[in-house]
C-alpha cells in the first residue's frame, strides 16, 4: 500500500493532512505487522509528542470507513489489529504471541468477482481471519509438552 493513498483518502475525507496523520499513514503502509492503535501511537509518539491517542484512533476510522485500511478483529489479544493492505487475502492470527501475517491465496480473489458479480456491491474490502498457532508456538508447546512429561516421569521413577 501506498502513503499517498492513504493520505489522498484522508484528503478526500476532508482532513487537513497534519505531521501526525502523515506519519500514521507512513507507517500503517510501510508495517507488515498489523498494528494496533495503541502501537501505532507508542511507535510515533517520540516523534510527535503532541499525538493524542484520539488522533491516531480518528484517522484510522476515517481510513476504515473510506475502504482504505480494513480493521481486523483481535489476534486473541483484545485489541482491533489494522491492516493497509486491501487487496484480497488471507490473514492469519496466532492466538498465543498474537502475531498477524498475510497469507495470499488465489482463491480469495475468486470470491471477491463471484460476490461482487451476484451481488452488484463494489467492494471496498474484505477480512479473512483464521485462528490457531503458528509454526513457532507449536513447537514452544511441543517443546513444553515434552519436558513437562519427563518431569512427570522422572517424579514417578
Amino acid at each position: 500500500m501506498e502513503t499517498t493513498f492513504l493520505l489522498d483518502s484522508l484528503r478526500k475525507a476532508g482532513l487537513r493532512i497534519t505531521p501526525q496523520r502523515q506519519a500514521i499513514c507512513e507507517l500503517l503502509a510501510t508495517s507488515h505487522d498489523h498494528p494496533t492503535a495503541t502501537m501505532i501511537y507508542e511507535t510515533l509518539k517520540p516523534r510527535f509528542p503532541s499525538l493524542s491517542l484520539a488522533t491516531v484512533y480518528n484517522t484510522l476510522e476515517v481510513l476504515v470507513r473510506l475502504g482504505a485500511v480494513n480493521v481486523l478483529g483481535n489476534a486473541g489479544d483484545g485489541m482491533a489489529h489494522y491492516d493497509a493492505d486491501t487487496d484480497p487475502h488471507i490473514n492469519l492470527a496466532c492466538v498465543s504471541c498474537h502475531k498477524i501475517v498475510d497469507f495470499p491465496s488465489q482463491y480469495v480473489q475468486f470470491l471477491d468477482e463471484e460476490i461482487s458479480a451476484a451481488s452488484g456491491y463494489r467492494l471496498l474490502g474484505a477480512r479473512v481471519l483464521y485462528y490457531g498457532l503458528c509454526p513457532e508456538c507449536q513447537q514452544k508447546t511441543s517443546i513444553a509438552r515434552r519436558e513437562t512429561d519427563y518431569d512427570h516421569r522422572r517424579d514417578n521413577a
